[in-house]
């Protein structure tokens, strides 16, 4: 007998793709991975050889339930250096990725029946972490027209009696859409004119093309933010990132962390300090730039094929398609048939987009451009070749 939270927490559908990918490949079968948003590039050198000599110097042990002091001094830093944002290191906890983060936030600030307003689509573990505090995710259906984001107007439309705040996302999972400055000041105004909270996921920010991120810290010294080091910085395996908290949170996260896991991977924590030194910055930048030019070079192809992308990605590395005319002709039940039926046949993962969005998921299917440049070229043949057949 299980706690009925459990049969109310909804499968994560990409892993069902990866599984079955992984198993073809295992018989032998040529895939191309694009389901999964994980950077193809391993942690750089110089992040490698810092936990390499963090357990060298025996630096095994637990450490401040909050983070390495010195740790959430450098990601201080980072916000003046990258935003010209002053903050205190008091306010950094540094968490076992930003899905621990996610979950504490939820932890903190959501009773039992309340409730956080959210664009649909958007990253589907963010319903499930309130589902688990026996909260609520009110889910605002939001299209290409409006930039896949939530905004003030909409967050007056939507609030309801137990609605407590928002949660939005710059750049966005699986849109890849950025909030301009003017945006996040409109979304902070409303949410206060609520006096709710506003929690705001960064975890893409330093992956943009074109157009800058800003941080809600800029405009918001109030806000929630949640990062990670696994996206831009490349750390995904190593399970680390933080939040940026109101000082009179602090206390609290503390009482949680202590109590849900005791502290992050000191060996994470050391390497998560040479992601931060300017130093090591060209070699990320290097990768940022290279996913720029898979962005082009698969937005231009898909395009080409007949997909419809109503609109260009400005961060992360997602591209979000309407198949809505493919599954018409090819008589497929949603985005998840059209995404098995493309990995069977032709050896391609792809995400469906019910995983993300629970009002046009049906027809959407995500794209991540995380393969070099001559895969992604394999995949836009492969994929010629299904919807030739139509």
């Amino acid at each position: 007998m299980f706690a009925k939270r459990v049969d109310k927490v909804a499968p994560f559908r990409v892993m069902a793709v990866l599984e079955r990918a992984k198993q073809l490949q295992s018989e032998g079968r040529d895939i191309l991975h694009m389901e999964v948003g994980e950077p193809d590039f391993p942690t750089i050198q110089p992040i490698i050889d810092a936990g390499i000599d963090s357990l060298a110097r025996q630096q095994t042990g637990y450490t401040q339930a909050l983070g390495l002091p010195e740790l959430r001094r450098a990601i201080a830093v980072y916000y003046q250096e990258r935003y010209g944002v002053t903050l205190s290191e008091n306010r950094v906890v540094v968490t076992s990725g930003a899905s621990a983060a996610l979950m504490l936030m939820s932890a903190l600030l959501v009773d039992p029946g309340k409730g956080l307003l959210m664009a649909d689509p958007g990253y589907p573990c963010n319903s499930q972490f309130l589902r688990i505090v026996e909260g609520q995710a009110h889910k605002v259906a939001v299209g290409a027209d409006r930039g896949f984001q939530i905004n003030g107007e909409l967050i007056n439309q939507h609030w309801r009696d137990n609605t407590i705040g928002v949660l939005a996302a710059s750049p966005a999972n699986p849109t890849g859409e950025i909030l301009s400055l003017a945006a996040l000041q409109d979304i902070s105004a409303a949410v206060k004119a609520k006096n709710g909270v506003l929690v705001v996921d960064e975890i893409y920010q330093g992956l943009s093309y074109g157009e800058d991120c800003h941080s809600i810290l800029e405009v918001d010294d109030d806000a929630y933010v949640i990062n990670s080091f696994s996206k831009y910085f490349g750390m995904t395996g190593w399970r680390i990132g933080w939040m940026v908290v109101p000082e009179k949170a602090v206390v609290g996260l503390e009482r949680l962390v202590q109590n849900l896991y005791i502290s992050t991977s000191v060996t994470a924590q050391y390497g998560a300090l040479a992601a931060l030194d300017l130093i090591n910055r060209p070699m990320l930048e290097a990768r940022r730039k290279e996913f720029g030019v898979r962005r082009e070079v698969l937005l231009n192809g898909l395009k080409a094929l007949g997909f419809r992308v109503d609109y260009t990605p400005k961060g992360a590395y997602y591209i979000y398609a309407n198949i809505e005319h493919f599954l018409k002709k090819g008589g497929w039940a949603d985005s998840e048939a059209f995404c098995f039926d493309v990995l069977e046949k032709y050896g391609v993962a792809l995400t469906p987009g019910t995983d993300f969005d629970e009002h046009s998921g049906a027809y959407h299917v995500r794209f991540a451009y995380t393969l070099p440049v001559e895969k992604l070229k394999d995949a836009l043949a492969r994929l010629k070749v299904a919807v030739d057949t139509l």
